[in-house]
């Protein structure tokens, strides 16, 4: 095994972990997150919080997997870009601290949407992932 394929397989277990540990939190702690949510005036929160946990679930280990990659980086963007907005909308906090804080995440949310479709692109061309 060459660096370039260490190094796949460390980021890969690395993405995979991070969306994995988010979605299980989504059951773990469900009902503040449900809480959290409906404080957000996310429509539907008691059906949306475990579906996007398992969207996130389901979409890291089908990258780890390598089964339906390109399924799975849009399971991942799909809650990505709706959180950013809904949740993490930094425009309406009215505290500084709080303001910032949600800016974070709004552009973490994005970032992270933009790699899943690089990397969605990357195993669509046949890049190995």
């Amino acid at each position: 095994m060459d660096i370039w394929t260490a190094g796949t397989w460390v980021g890969k277990i690395i993405f995979c972990l991070f969306f994995f540990s988010s979605g299980l939190n989504h059951f773990t702690r469900m009902q503040a997150v449900i809480a959290y949510a409906q404080a957000k005036k996310v429509p539907l929160s008691g059906l949306l919080v475990p579906l996007s946990g398992l969207m996130l679930m389901g979409g890291a280990v089908m990258i780890l997997l390598r089964w339906h990659q390109i399924w799975a980086f849009t399971l991942i963007g799909g809650f990505l870009v709706p959180a950013a907005f809904l949740v993490h909308n930094f425009w309406a906090e009215a505290d500084p601290m709080q303001r910032a804080n949600q800016r974070a995440h709004f552009g973490k949310n994005l970032g992270l949407a933009a790699a899943a479709l690089l990397l969605a692109v990357m195993v669509h061309r046949g890049g190995p992932l």
